[in-house]
């Protein structure tokens, strides 16, 4: 979940992995910085690609880490299957149906225990001194006074991160997606490798901004998790899946999925991870496999 960001590199020619073991059935793909441009739009190119993959039967699911009242810029894209994975894991939503308050309607949820993210402020507040927080809940967004204010998400509620854990938001449940460590200081990857030292037994760390932002969700929940949660309810084994992904809330996945490709303007670990590489989000880096997939029948 992040604003609009670029990493600095060089886009390298397309790194082709070795032939897939199996015909590819799932496309599982992340979103900001990997099919969506730089201006949050899906390409004319990419959408033809997602709408020949669907014609051809393949699946492409959304594996994104934002929340689901930010997934209308997909939902005119989803084709055939509808449900999405949002919150790096925390929740599978339904693109195709709304709720009372017209978002997509959650499917599953994979909660962050209040106690267990009640711990993981405690740490951090003891060990990265500066850290402020914010909560993800099912029914938006809850921050802190010192949290980074996001234009486009108004905060349900400010207050400190203790308070907001422990007091209940209303007469229903309201789990938790996630719970946000945004420090103003520490580098990125430095603050990720801190959390992961300190409470990485607890729960699952990870990022996707260019700023010192983590998300944090419960043990065992990842991109990947969910992803192989949803490719065993339809039947679609690990070496049957394509993924692609930028940064390292993204690393799992493409570990995880048969064929992966990190795209041309993606975190050093995340090409690193890849089976293989594609353009840039802007150059139609995901259109460009897909196209070669279907090339290849």
């Amino acid at each position: 979940m992040r604003h609009n960001r670029r990493v600095t590199s060089v886009t390298p020619l397309p790194r082709t992995p070795a032939a897939p073991s199996a015909p590819i059935r799932l496309i599982a793909t992340d979103l900001d910085g990997t099919l969506l441009r730089d201006d949050k739009t899906i390409s004319p190119r990419t959408s033809a690609a997602l709408d020949a993959a669907a014609r051809a039967g393949i699946h492409v699911l959304f594996v994104t880490g934002r929340p689901a009242r930010w997934m209308e810029v997909v939902r005119d894209h989803a084709r055939g299957d509808s449900l999405a994975i949002c919150g790096n894991g925390a929740a599978v939503v339904d693109l195709a149906t709304d709720d009372e308050e017209g978002r997509p309607r959650f499917v599953r949820v994979r909660p962050l225990p209040e106690e267990t993210a009640l711990a993981v402020v405690a740490a951090l507040r003891a060990h990265a001194p500066g850290t402020s927080f914010a909560v993800e809940r099912t029914s938006g967004l809850f921050h802190e006074l010192g949290y980074p204010p996001l234009h486009l998400d108004p905060a349900q509620g400010v207050a400190p991160a203790e308070k907001l854990l422990a007091e209940p938001t209303g007469p229903r449940p309201q789990p938790v997606l996630k719970l946000l460590a945004h420090h103003g200081d520490l580098a990125p990857d430095a603050f990720l490798a801190q959390a992961r030292s300190l409470v990485g037994d607890l729960v699952s760390v990870t990022r996707s901004s260019p700023t010192a932002l983590l998300e944090i969700s419960a043990h065992g929940v990842s991109k990947a998790s969910t992803l192989a949660l949803s490719c065993a309810e339809r039947g679609i084994r690990q070496e049957e899946v394509a993924a692609f992904g930028d940064m390292p809330n993204d690393i799992e996945m493409l570990s995880w999925a048969g064929s992966s490709y990190a795209m041309g303007n993606a975190h050093p670990d995340v090409l690193a991870a890849a089976t293989g590489t594609t353009r840039e989000n802007n150059e139609d880096g995901v259109a460009l496999i897909i196209e070669r997939i279907l090339a290849d029948g």
